[in-house]
């Protein structure tokens, strides 16, 4: 493929530097420049992946947009040079075009076969008829130009004098237009999504766990989320991490690399503390307390972005100190960081400000707190030190790299760190393009959670992090939360009084509401046009359906001209106009046949636009303007021909059903890769097992095997096996026997795999607790006893067997786990259901107990399993929420708007409050409703345009967050001016509606009143269902019908008749707070009398501005 330069882009750049050059001699940051004749621009062979990117290098793709490997550069005020092969000449041809702000001359050398060109010759001429030419003295290049080039230039009779021009390149690329901005601030969330989603989560395992892991091995797992392996074997991006960051669904992997390998630092790395940033990882293991530094830097489109943290472990108040003083440094560095700021000016302030509040600390401050960074990490030209009298500009992008070093705590040195991506913005403060982890309670991790007092009395606890990332990928308040016993996340030494002071209600409530704030500014942020979001997958595409290529490819039946269905082609051929003329399968709706007289009719309708079929109804047409064949039909006196044929054809297209929705539902099986089976040693087993899906044949334990890459189950049957890889495996769970007749180890798939004929997203691997073979008749013992004693010991064997279960397949899980860490990188933690939380529902069609996870919501006692990802749900409405209902209802709302919302029916309403409590536990908006909604017009609504629906309020129909009375009676009044609407366009209305809101209504005469309807069902909030039910009733009532069965149009008397009466249903029990927050007076005492009822809805009609 042709690579396309940006030809605007390169004039526009290269107009700033002729004119920056031109104006050299009053502007210092051109100083260097201001004499010479010429730029030179030099590139040899590419530089090696390890070496950073060379000024020369970053010059070059600052200008094209690619880099050019042995392509020189000679920079005149009145023309452009360019000398290069032949083939990047075809290439950079582009730019020399009329609208280029000066001539460019491109001179090819000539391809090894060819004739030789005068290319270099005159280059070298151009070169040498300058005195002084500017050029990066520090830079050198090897390969073929280079070597001809120094050859020539040995030769030439005179040769100019060279001066350094790195100052003025870096000037010419410090302020950054839009578009380097706009990869800068995607470079930077990239960067900070890393962090806050998987580096942040990992060094918290590793701490819980005190694993046994190097800094190396560490910074290696980090890097592997953008990557790694090569052909076959290659693995992308992992999005389980990125599509957790806002604005990345949009994002060129093959333009995102890292800047350098992770920095980790521990106590424990054998060259100490390094702020440098050619520090590295070492091969040491991690320590697990103490301070920790990590340092991650990302490029993309070549535009870097880099942030440092420090986290420690049982911090002293001293370092807690140190930090905070790092923390106000940098706010007030941040506003000293402005257009025409001076680097050394912005150092002596910081370093001042750190004198002033803690004076011993001056002399292990950084010798320079930053510099430019761009396509170069590091330029030094603008480094922020004590020496450097540059200005900063508007636009200008920093490393703002604040430190102490050289520290010491209780005879061990240590350093502490803050590093950010900084965007000069102006005569304003700087702004953090890097964000998140920063505050003391994310960057400090407490082992022991006692007062001081007690600490030598009670056992330190085991450490979590002080906040940690939701379920569904939202930072939640700092709060505690707990289940089965187990303390799931950890508290600060503050949070546990803010606790006690607000009760359960009032704290679920200001979460919730805190969490759909959020949950509405991510939507808008990820379905807009800067987010690049779209809404889900896309609509159905046009195909085009090939029954032959050529007449040649026609059966020969078809000379005798008669209706011929080929099954082979799928197609049918019908004679017209003499001709045969086939028509694929998929092009024929259906067929059928009447008999009239002595003929039989066969009528073979076709698929055309606008027909109301149903799921049809979308069919995508390649023009759906064109004229179409909506039906033929055919007479013959055979009638016995035509019922086989009419046969064939149904058959047919029941067949080619059948096999796309099965090719539909196979779509997202994958095929595995080879196991690799362990070598040296035999694998780890757990024998005595079953499966589910359960394999053909008798049902027999087999065992499971855990090799390199992945677990095999072996069944007796030699020939039957199934292999589960690591890299497949999304979830792992382990759930004990007790109150269960089954100890389970569970694998839920990322993607399903074939199990014999049927795809499985689910593997489990269990053993009967009960043992089968044990004698519970009796023995030689029980005839010396006649009491309980027999009993009770059986009692004690039950649990001690089952104990002995539990153990053994925890303990498998463990081993799973482990070697799914080992083998991919990725963290994976058996999780155990929390019986303790868990609550009844209806997921399919019996009623079963549902346990909540850490990460998931499960049933894996019986098939069909449910697994819900917790972190995959957009939000969680509770339905037909009544008083005196003895149940209700959960419907689970993915993120992904294309999945079908998962109902879970029939819960206990005495579960209501536990369900909520753990719903905003994890971190999940809720919203509750006293009807059922139809999810399945909503839904496709929302998929039509996500953006307008976020726009128009996104989930807040639901009611969810906190109400608004004034919005509810704007939907009461909307409502009930739309059900008159319906009334008038339907001709009939012939029963009363249902719960559903399923209308009798006729299409054909009342397609306006079919839209209203949708509209309706669609708009319609949770809380206003009932009320536009009541409504439509009183105007069926009202309005009634003429005696040519039309409805007569209401009166204006009669719409606010039913208006009314359809808003004081609502109102009654409302009309004291109402009334107090519409007309801002008490309502007055006694039986309110329908003058004050109709004053209020008058006040409440012009509120909602209604026509």
């Amino acid at each position: 493929m042709q690579v396309k330069l940006n030809v605007d882009q390169f004039n526009k750049r290269l107009s700033k530097v002729v004119q920056s050059w031109s104006n050299a001699s009053n502007d210092s940051d051109y100083s260097s420049v201001a004499d010479v004749g010429a730029l030179f621009l030099s590139a040899g062979d590419p530089a090696g992946e390890d070496e950073p990117i060379r000024k020369g290098t970053a010059f070059q793709t600052w200008l094209l947009g690619y880099e050019f490997p042995s392509t020189f550069m000679l920079f005149q005020k009145d023309k452009l040079y360019i000398l290069c092969s032949a083939s990047k000449a075809k290439i950079l041809a582009q730019i020399a075009g009329p609208n280029s702000h000066v001539p460019i001359e491109i001179l090819a050398q000539a391809r090894p076969k060819d004739p030789p060109t005068d290319a270099l010759q005159r280059f070298l001429q151009a070169y040498t008829s300058h005195q002084r030419i500017g050029a990066l003295t520090k830079e050198a290049h090897t390969g073929k130009l280079i070597d001809d080039w120094t050859a020539a230039l040995n030769a030439a009779d005179s040769k100019p004098e060279i001066v350094d021009m790195a100052p003025a390149v870096s000037s010419f690329m410090a302020v950054k237009d839009e578009e380097e901005l706009k990869c800068h601030k995607t470079a930077a969330n990239l960067t900070s999504t890393l962090l806050a989603h998987h580096v942040v989560v990992k060094l918290e395992t590793i701490l819980d766990r005190e694993a046994q892991i190097s800094h190396e091995m560490l910074a290696s797992q980090i890097e592997a989320r953008l990557g790694y392996g090569e052909g076959d074997n290659a693995k992308g991006p992992d999005m389980k991490v990125w599509s957790k960051g806002k604005g990345l669904t949009d994002v060129d992997w093959t333009s995102t690399e890292f800047c350098y390998t992770p920095i980790i630092q521990s106590q424990s790395s054998s060259t100490g503390f390094d702020l440098r940033p050619s520090a590295e990882s070492t091969s040491d293991n991690m320590a697990h307390k103490g301070v920790f530094l990590l340092a991650l830097g990302m490029r993309y489109k070549g535009y870097c972005a880099n942030l440092g943290r420090s986290f420690i472990v049982d911090p002293s108040k001293e370092q807690e100190a140190i930090y905070a003083l790092l923390l106000s440094l940098q706010a007030e560095i941040l506003t000293k960081l402005t257009d025409g700021a001076v680097a050394r000016d912005v150092y002596n302030h910081a370093l001042s400000f750190v004198r002033e509040k803690k004076p011993e600390l001056e002399k292990h401050f950084v010798k320079n707190i930053g510099h430019v960074t761009g396509m170069e990490f590091r330029d030094s030209t603008y480094l922020l030190s004590a020496k450097n009298t540059r200005q900063l500009k508007r636009d200008m992008v920093l490393n703002l790299a604040l430190g102490f070093q050289d520290l010491e705590e209780d005879g061990k040195k240590y350093a502490l760190h803050l590093v950010d991506t900084v965007h000069v913005t102006g005569d304003d403060k700087a702004v953090c393009l890097t964000t998140g982890v920063k505050s003391i309670k994310d960057t400090m991790f407490f082992l022991n959670q006692e007062p001081e007092d007690n600490v030598k009395a009670s056992k330190p606890a085991k450490k979590v992090r002080t906040t940690k990332q939701g379920a569904n990928g939202n930072v939640s308040p700092v709060k505690n939360k707990t289940a089965g016993g187990k303390v799931l996340r950890n508290k600060t030494r503050g949070s546990a009084h803010e606790e006690q002071v607000q009760s359960a209600i009032a704290r679920i409530a200001e979460h919730q509401r805190d969490l759909h704030e959020r949950l509405q500014q991510e939507g808008l942020a990820r379905f807009s046009e800067g987010g690049g979001g779209v809404g889900g997958k896309e609509g159905k595409g046009w195909k085009r359906f090939q029954s032959y290529k050529g007449e040649a490819a026609l059966p020969k039946e078809v000379e005798n001209l008669r209706v011929l269905v080929d099954r082979k082609a799928q197609t049918v051929i019908l004679p017209m106009h003499g001709f045969a003329v086939p028509f694929h399968i998929n092009t024929i709706k259906n067929v059928s046949k009447n008999d009239e007289g002595e003929f039989t009719y066969l009528r073979v309708n076709f698929q055309t636009p606008g027909q109301l079929a149903g799921k049809k109804e979308d069919t995508p047409f390649e023009d759906p303007d064109a004229t179409f064949i909506r039906s033929i039909t055919y007479r013959s006196p055979d009638g016995h021909r035509f019922d086989s044929i009419s046969k064939q054809i149904t058959d047919l297209k029941k067949e080619v059903n059948k096999r796309e929705q099965q090719k539909k539902e196979m779509a997202d099986v994958i095929e595995q890769d080879v196991l690799q089976e362990v070598k040296g040693r035999r694998p780890l087993r757990l024998p005595e097992v079953f499966v589910r899906p359960a394999l053909d044949g008798k049902r027999l334990p087999g065992e499971v095997e855990i090799h390199q890459n992945g677990i095999r189950y072996q069944s007796p049957v030699s020939s039957q096996k199934i292999d589960v890889l690591f890299s497949n495996v999304k979830h792992l769970f382990f759930q004990p026997c007790e109150h269960e007749l089954l100890v389970i180890v569970h694998v839920h798939l990322k993607a399903p795999i074939m199990i014999g004929k049927k795809k499985a997203h689910d593997v489990q691997f269990y053993r009967e607790a009960s043992d089968v073979q044990f004698d519970e008749t009796g023995n030689r013992k029980r005839k010396y006893r006649y009491g309980d004693e027999d009993e009770i010991e059986l009692e004690q064997q039950e649990r001690k067997r089952r104990q002995m279960l539990n153990k053994e397949f925890k303990q498998f899980a463990e081993k799973i786990a482990e070697a799914a860490t080992a083998s991919t990188g990725d963290t994976l933690e058996p999780d155990i259901p929390f019986r303790e939380l868990s609550f009844e529902g209806v997921p399919f069609r019996t009623n079963v107990r549902l346990q909540p996870t850490t990460e998931c919501l499960v049933y894996l006692s019986d098939p069909p399993f449910l697994v819900v990802t917790l972190a995959d749900i957009e939000i969680a409405s509770l339905e037909r929420v009544q008083f005196g209902l003895k149940q209700f209802d959960m419907v689970l709302i993915f993120k992904d708007f294309t999945k079908t919302p998962l109902h879970i029916n029939s819960i206990p309403s005495a579960q209501l409050d536990d369900v909520k409590n753990w719903l905003d536990s994890v971190d999940i908006p809720l919203a509750e409703g006293p009807v059922n909604l139809n999810w399945g017009p909503i839904m496709k609504t929302i998929n039509e345009d996500p953006y307008d629906f976020f726009q128009n309020g996104g989930w807040s129909f639901l009611g969810g967050a906190p109400g608004d009375e004034v919005r509810t009676i704007h939907f009461i009044v909307r409502i009930a001016l739309l059900t008159l609407e319906i009334n008038r366009a339907m001709p009939r209305l012939t029963q009363i509606p249902s719960p559903s809101l399923r209308l009798s209504l006729k299409r054909r005469r009342a397609p306006k009143a079919a839209k209203l309807k949708a509209n309706m069902a669609i708009l319609m909030p949770v809380k206003m269902k009932a009320v536009a039910l009541t409504s439509m009733r009183i105007a069926k009532v009202t309005t009634g019908t003429s005696s040519s069965g039309r409805p007569p149009n209401p009166t204006r008397s009669e719409q606010r008749r039913v208006l009314v009466m359809s808003l004081k249903i609502q109102i009654a029990p409302r009309r004291k707070r109402l009334h107090q927050r519409l007309t801002g007076n008490p309502l007055p005492m006694g039986k309110p009398s329908a003058g004050d009822d109709f004053r209020l809805l008058t006040t409440i009609s012009y509120i909602c501005i209604l026509p």
